[in-house]
C-alpha cells in the first residue's frame, strides 16, 4: 500500500507502571499539529497489498515480512519516517484458508526489539508473538503454524514488545490477516475491506510525540485512514451489495460507525461468520483491536453518503476537547444497476456452546490516581497489579471450558482481549441489570463500559504462556496486562 500512498497507524508508549501527568505535561507538551486538510483526499479508495506466496504448493503458505524504517512524502518537500513492514503501511494483506500451514520468516530491522503477534489466530504460544519471545534489532524469526477447520475469520497482525508496542503500531506496523473457509456462504457477494486507523503528524509532516491526554486517553491522530487513505471514495459495486471486512486498527480511538440513509447487516465478528445474519442496524460500535463482517446493500440509492464514526461517549479523562463526529470515507453508488439481490443465506454457520463450565476466573479493570512527590500519578491496573512479565498471573488447564468474569472497576471503556482463542460472550451487566447475549458468535476481544462486567466462555488448546490486556495500546504498555499459565 505504502508504495503507492504511504499513511499510518496510531498508538504510543511509555514503558511505565505508573505515569506523572505533571511530569508528562512539562516533557510531552502538546505539539502543533498539521491541520485535517494538509493531507490529499477523495481519491478511489485502493485494496490492501497482497503478500505473496511463495511457497509453491498446495495448503502451504511462506512468506517474510520484514519491519524497517521508510520514508515518504505526506506533505510537499516533506518526508515522513515509518516503520513499516515490508516498506507498506498497513501492511500486506495475508490471505490464506483454513487447513494451510503458514510459515512467516520475520526480519527485524528496527532499532528496537520486536514481536509479530498473530491477533486472534489460534496458533501455539511459542508461534504468538509473546512479549517474552521479542526479536533482537537485526535478529531474525520464523513463525510457522497451521490453520484449524473452523477458523475463518478476519484477523491481523502487530508488534507485541512489552513497553513499545503503541510506538511500533503508531510508526507504522500492522496488517490484517484473513482466514477463508473453503465453502464460505457469502462467497459471491462482493467483497471489501476497510481497515482504519489514524494518524498524527505534527507541523514538519513527522509522526508527533503523545501528549499526557495521548497516554492517559489512548492515542487519536488527527487524520483517520481508511487503508491508509485520508478520506477516500469507495465507488460501490454495481451489483448493489457488498461484504465489507471492518478492522479497527487505532491505539485508542473508539469507532462507533454509521452510514445515513443505509442499515447494516451484521453477519461476523473477530472470528468468524455468526449463525444468522442481523439486519437493520443503524451503528455499529468498534473498540480498538476489534473487527466485524457486515453485509451493505444500496437499495435504491444512486447518490453519495458519507460512512463516519459518530460521537461515542467512552470516558476520556483530562483536559481533551470535546468529541466530534469523524468522516471516514465517501460511497459513491452511482454504478449501481439496480438489479433485484437474491436473499442472503437464512444460516450461515453453526455455534455450538462450548459447554460445562470446568473452572471460573474474575478480571478486574482499575484505575488508580495518587499524589507523590508533589506530583500526580496515574496507574492502570488488572486485578490491583500493573505487568511483570516475571510474574503469572493465572492458571488453566488445557481443554477446560472457564467463566470468566471481567469487571471493569475505571472510568473510561476499556476493551478486553485474550491472546490464543476465540470465546462466546454470555452475558453483560451494567448498573445493576443482567442482559444475555443475544446471538452467539466467535470473539477474541470485548468492550467493557465503566461500571461493567461481562462474562465470557473460553478454552485454551494449547500448553504455554497467553495475554490478556486492554486492547488501548498505551495502557496496556503501562502494565493493564496479565499472563495466563495453560498446563
Amino acid at each position: 500500500m505504502l508504495r503507492r500512498q504511504f499513511l499510518g497507524w496510531a498508538g504510543t508508549t511509555l514503558a511505565l507502571s505508573s505515569m506523572s501527568l505533571k511530569a508528562l505535561a512539562g516533557t510531552l507538551n502538546k505539539p502543533a499539529l498539521l491541520p485535517t486538510d494538509a493531507l490529499t483526499s477523495g481519491a478511489v479508495l485502493r485494496s490492501l497489498d497482497k503478500l505473496a506466496n511463495e511457497a509453491g504448493a498446495d495448503k502451504q503458505f511462506r512468506a517474510t515480512l520484514k519491519a524497517a524504517p521508510v520514508a515518504a512524502n505526506l506533505v510537499t518537500d516533506r518526508k515522513t519516517v515509518f516503520w513499516a513492514y515490508n516498506g507498506s503501511v498497513p501492511g500486506p494483506l495475508i490471505d490464506v484458508f483454513e487447513g494451510d500451514t503458514v510459515e512467516i520468516r520475520f526480519e527485524n530491522d528496527l532499532p528496537q526489539a520486536s514481536t509479530i503477534h498473530w491477533h486472534g489466530l489460534p496458533v501455539p504460544p511459542d508461534q504468538d508473538g509473546n512479549p517474552q519471545d521479542a526479536i533482537a534489532p537485526g535478529g531474525k524469526h520464523s513463525y510457522r503454524f497451521t490453520l484449524p477447520t473452523g477458523s475463518a475469520g478476519t484477523y491481523w497482525y502487530h508488534p507485541h514488545p512489552h513497553g513499545h508496542t503503541a510506538e511500533q503500531v503508531y510508526r507504522g506496523l500492522a496488517g490484517a490477516f484473513i482466514v477463508r473457509a473453503r465453502q464460505d456462504p457469502l462467497a459471491d457477494v462482493p467483497e471489501r475491506l476497510l481497515l482504519i486507523s489514524d494518524l498524527k503528524l505534527d507541523q514538519q509532516g513527522q509522526i508527533a510525540e503523545n501528549d499526557a491526554n495521548d497516554i492517559m486517553n489512548g492515542r487519536e491522530g488527527q487524520f483517520v485512514l481508511v487503508n491508509g487513505q485520508h478520506l477516500p471514495t469507495l465507488p460501490f459495486d454495481g451489483s448493489g451489495r457488498e461484504r465489507w471486512r471492518v478492522w479497527n486498527a487505532c491505539s485508542g480511538r473508539f469507532l462507533q460507525l454509521t452510514l445515513p440513509g443505509t442499515r447494516f447487516t451484521l453477519v461476523g465478528t473477530d472470528g468468524g461468520l455468526i449463525e444468522h445474519p442481523i439486519p437493520n442496524l443503524p451503528e455499529i460500535l468498534l473498540a480498538p483491536g476489534q473487527r466485524v463482517e457486515l453485509i451493505v446493500e444500496a437499495g435504491t440509492r444512486r447518490d453519495r453518503a458519507v460512512l463516519s464514526a459518530a460521537v461515542y461517549q467512552r470516558g476520556k479523562m483530562g483536559d481533551v476537547p470535546a468529541d466530534i463526529a469523524q468522516p471516514l470515507l465517501t460511497v459513491d453508488y452511482a454504478a449501481v444497476t439496480g438489479i433485484a439481490l437474491a436473499p442472503l443465506p437464512t444460516t450461515l454457520t453453526r455455534i455450538p456452546d462450548l459447554g460445562p463450565i470446568k473452572a471460573k476466573k474474575r478480571i478486574v479493570f482499575s484505575e488508580t490516581m495518587s499524589m507523590q512527590g508533589g506530583r500526580h500519578q496515574m496507574g492502570f491496573l488488572i486485578n490491583g497489579k500493573t505487568h511483570d512479565p516475571r510474574r503469572i498471573d493465572l492458571s488453566s488447564r488445557r481443554g477446560e471450558v472457564e467463566l470468566w468474569e471481567i469487571a471493569n472497576q475505571a472510568d473510561m471503556d476499556h476493551p478486553f482481549h485474550l491472546h490464543g482463542t476465540q470465546f462466546q460472550v454470555v452475558e453483560r451487566e451494567w448498573k445493576g441489570v443482567k442482559t444475555p447475549e443475544p446471538f452467539r458468535a466467535w470473539r477474541d476481544m470485548v468492550n467493557l463500559r465503566a461500571g461493567e462486567t461481562v462474562r465470557i466462555k473460553t478454552v485454551q488448546h494449547w500448553r504455554g504462556i497467553r495475554m490478556f490486556h486492554c486492547h488501548i495500546l498505551e495502557h496496556e504498555d503501562m502494565g493493564m496486562m496479565g499472563q495466563l499459565r495453560v498446563v
